[in-house]
């Protein structure tokens, strides 16, 4: 289908509510598991899941929605958008009846994966089915409208994966994908042509092996140094070293093509690279200071599910209130003064997570979870549009690749090296502790706090919670430092890559302004 062929108003609109139910469901599997993960970690509740297993579930669907999203938006132009967006939608709800009945965690980390792979299929197609079905300012109205999608998913998310943890098993957060896709599908079906566009892209089988490889090797390293607790070791560097080559190559490859589905060039640009890069960084810390908040609350707090739910609400809401918030003031002071002091006031709220204690009161948690969330919905949508914005329109769909493609990256080291500091400390930590505890008790206590917990209930060893959550604790304080200091860098590249260039701003402002809602989407 053409632009010429744009359907009625009254069915646009029924094709952005389905839209919006596709984009929710990615939203709302982001945000249920970080719930989860202490479950998962339970040997009774859940799955005896470690630290590195933890992880891997967390990272391999980043791994995978980073990597294969680039290569999705050419399956688009090749096979139609709704074709893609079909495809990742029943691969997005047989990878969750697999996840949700996985018996250990190896299976959990695979279908998590898959999921990935579903949602890389579905993001680039669904943006794609929204910008051939409005045009005009009914697509700026529609990017935005689109974009609260994440905000519901947000604060939905997690207060679903404690309702359902209270009152069945962890695999319950994943069925709830099911049905959603399913009505997500007969809208499809009854509502939305199959658009396709008249130029075709190359699939880059290269890139996409390079890229696979390289983060994939990257990540396992990063993982790995948490679990042996050092980094001398061969299986510790060498596939750090092999996924920085691989990604080298893949870079070097992407140059080499004429119409590469992830275009490094764009980087060089001022803007739109350093842009970019503070995003990417932003990302990082995000990640793993969610990962760390998962098991304060639940773990060392002792919170129930839907307790650590609700206690992240003033996060989802802040940043749905902060993307809102930012675009105003943007419109009145510009980018730099507004998006610089919001980024480094999200750093050292991160870092703020180096003063929290077992015995810190809830409303100075919820104070800290609301700033950071506000402060960080002011940072990406703008800089987002800003980064978009400072394209030729013929350069967007490769931008917003690359911006997806960053993002997702970060969020994967994120995770994998916020969470090797959390084990490397906790051991370091915990050692002492464990003098004259005997053998099997030591080693399992030396794994996790969790792992820690549960064998000291079992051999009934108070001494022994005390110093789990103790080690815990000093673990998340030390990686809360460093969260900070990766954040405030992040600042630090926004400062150059939103300096005034001395060319008129006030027409570049506006689509700018009116694309703040694309930008929280794309993320």
């Amino acid at each position: 289908m053409t632009a010429s062929l744009t359907p009625p108003k009254s069915r646009r609109q029924l094709i952005l509510a389905v839209l919006m139910l596709c984009s929710l469901v990615i939203w709302l599997d982001n945000t249920v598991l970080s719930t989860t993960l202490e479950t998962l970690a339970d040997p009774v509740r859940g799955l005896n899941a470690d630290p590195a297993e933890l992880q891997w579930a967390t990272g391999s669907y980043t791994l995978a929605f980073a990597t294969l999203m680039f290569t999705a938006g050419a399956l688009g132009d090749r096979f139609g958008h709704r074709t893609v967006l079909v495809t990742g939608l029943v691969v997005f709800a047989g990878s969750s009846l697999w996840a949700a009945y996985a018996g250990d965690a190896g299976q959990l980390i695979a279908a998590r994966a898959a999921m990935g792979l579903g949602s890389a299929l579905i993001m680039p197609a669904n943006l794609a089915i929204l910008m051939w079905t409005f045009s005009g300012p009914a697509r700026t109205t529609a990017i935005a409208v689109s974009s609260t999608s994440a905000g519901v998913g947000m604060a939905a998310g997690p207060v679903l994966a404690g309702l359902l943890l209270d009152h069945f098993w962890w695999g319950s957060v994943f069925l709830v994908n099911v049905p959603v896709v399913a009505l997500a599908l007969i809208g499809i079906a009854l509502l939305v042509p199959n658009f396709r566009s008249p130029v075709r892209r190359p699939l880059d089988p290269a890139g996409m092996l390079l890229s696979i490889s390289g983060l994939a090797a990257l990540a396992y390293g990063l993982i790995r140094a948490g679990q042996v607790a050092a980094w001398s070791h061969a299986d510790v560097w060498a596939p750090i070293a092999a996924g920085l080559v691989l990604l080298t190559a893949f870079v070097l490859v992407e140059l080499r093509i004429k119409s590469p589905s992830f275009d490094p060039r764009l980087l060089a640009q001022r803007t739109f690279g350093g842009g970019n890069a503070a995003l990417g960084l932003l990302l990082f810390a995000m990640a793993a200071i969610t990962f760390y908040s998962a098991f304060y609350l639940q773990g060392a707090r002792g919170f129930s599910p839907m307790e650590a739910g609700l206690a992240t609400l003033p996060t989802a809401l802040g940043a749905v209130l902060g993307a809102t918030l930012g675009a105003r003031l943007v419109r009145r002071w510009s980018l730099r003064p507004v998006c610089v002091p919001a980024l480094t006031v999200a750093a050292l709220s991160m870092g703020a997570y180096g003063v929290l204690g077992l015995q810190t009161p809830l409303v100075w948690i919820e104070i800290v979870l609301l700033v950071q969330g506000l402060s960080i919905g002011m940072v990406i949508g703008p800089v987002t549009a800003a980064m978009i914005s400072s394209l030729p329109l013929a350069q967007a769909g490769a931008g917003s690749a690359v911006t997806n493609t960053v993002r997702q990256t970060g969020s994967v080291v994120g995770i994998a090296v916020g969470g090797t500091i959390m084990s490397i400390v906790y051991r370091r930590a915990i050692d002492p502790s464990l003098g004259e505890v005997p053998g099997p008790v030591r080693d399992r206590a030396r794994v996790s706090a969790e792992q820690a917990r549960h064998v000291a209930t079992a051999t009934d060893r108070p001494t022994l919670v005390h110093a789990a959550d103790d080690a815990f604790v000093h673990a998340m304080h030390v990686g809360a430092v460093w969260v900070m200091l990766v954040a405030l860098v992040g600042a630090a590249v926004l400062v150059t890559a939103l300096r005034p260039t001395g060319k008129p701003t006030e027409a570049a402002q506006e689509p700018t302004m009116s694309e703040s809602g694309a930008g929280s989407n794309a993320l």
